[in-house]
């Protein structure tokens, strides 16, 4: 890829975020220098405005604070004036926002994250653990100090599906392994995945949802996912299957959704992502009684913030080296 050591690489860092960076990136020794942006889309440089379109940047970094300070969009704005860029390293996992194609399309580098993937594998299991054990019922015996069995549910031996086999798609694969569950992938190509039972692609999803005990929803959404998830695909689900939906809520017609909840073909959904967030308070969802509904929340383990900044750390060192990146997105994957 070059041997870019010789030049100094400009690395455009939020400002609210550069006390937490700038040490880390100093210690790496490769003549990083940093440009802090500012939450309303501005450069500054040696302490005065820099206009974006003369800038010429070569790593641009989206921290999680932009999304928590609601300047996402204004962080867009900068990168699609910039005067040039040649990467950007983003702190989501989808990337269905509009904008990312937009700046592939200017030639930019995307890079997403792969740090949610534990958090998230995490979340996936201990929902499924709630609903194969009656953890509630225990807990109610145990304060009616009632001495009774309460039998459950095993992981072992059931056969869960899982739809989008990216960074999250395999770290949920391999922990339900480790329980002795039977894994199915669907992927984009129908490459073997390591440690897994089956792999297709979307063409065999009919084949493979009617002997699932457990749907896993891991994949992008894009103008081919978008809505899959409706009455065909409900029709063919195994009765008394569990979904669970930690990708985009856009993949989902709620509508029938509801219709396989009431008529007992799914026996509980998992929610952590709807089509408008946060889910308005009228909406159906909130009092279902088979919908386990969180807000948007699996990816906060505590470990998430340690593996962004390593990422960054490492794929921004790869890029000073001239080495290849990891978590480039395929511009095919952006719509």
């Amino acid at each position: 890829m070059g041997t870019r050591l010789s030049m100094s690489v400009k690395v455009g860092v939020y400002d609210k975020a550069i006390d937490e960076i700038a040490e880390p990136l100093d210690r790496l020794g490769l003549g990083i220098e940093i440009l802090p942006y500012t939450a309303d889309g501005r450069f500054s440089r040696d302490g005065a405005s820099a206009d974006p379109s003369n800038v010429d940047l070569h790593y641009l970094w989206f921290s999680p604070g932009l999304s928590r300070d609601g300047a996402l969009d204004q962080a867009f704005d900068l990168a699609l004036s910039l005067k040039s860029l040649d990467v950007l390293q983003t702190f989501n996992a989808g990337l269905d926002h509009p904008s990312y194609k937009k700046v592939a399309d200017r030639g930019a580098t995307i890079c997403n994250s792969s740090a949610q993937a534990i958090a998230i594998s995490e979340y996936v299991m201990a929902q499924v653990f709630a609903l194969f054990h009656p953890i509630a019922d225990q807990r109610r015996l145990q304060a009616e100090k009632l001495w009774q069995r309460t039998p459950f549910r095993e992981i072992a031996g059931t056969n869960w599906l899982i739809i989008g086999y990216g960074p999250i798609g395999r770290a949920t694969a391999s922990r339900a392994k480790a329980f002795g569950a039977n894994v199915s992938v669907i992927r984009r190509t129908p490459q073997a995945g390591a440690g897994v039972d089956r792999v297709g692609t979307m063409a065999d999803l009919a084949e493979l949802l009617p002997a699932a005990d457990v749907v896993i929803l891991a994949c992008p959404l894009n103008e081919t996912t978008r809505g899959f998830a409706g009455t065909n695909f409900f029709s063919k689900v195994k009765t008394g299957a569990v979904l669970v939906n930690i990708a985009r809520g856009g993949l989902i017609d709620d509508a029938a959704l509801i219709e396989a909840l009431d008529d007992g073909r799914l026996d509980h959904a998992v929610l952590d992502v709807f089509h408008t967030e946060p889910l308005p308070g009228d909406n159906a969802l909130w009092r279902h009684p088979k919908v386990r509904l969180t807000a948007h929340t699996s990816f906060a383990g505590d470990g998430v913030g340690g593996r962004w900044t390593e990422l960054f750390l490492d794929n921004v060192a790869r890029y000073a080296r001239g080495e290849p990146l990891e978590n480039r997105v395929d511009p095919a994957d952006l719509t």
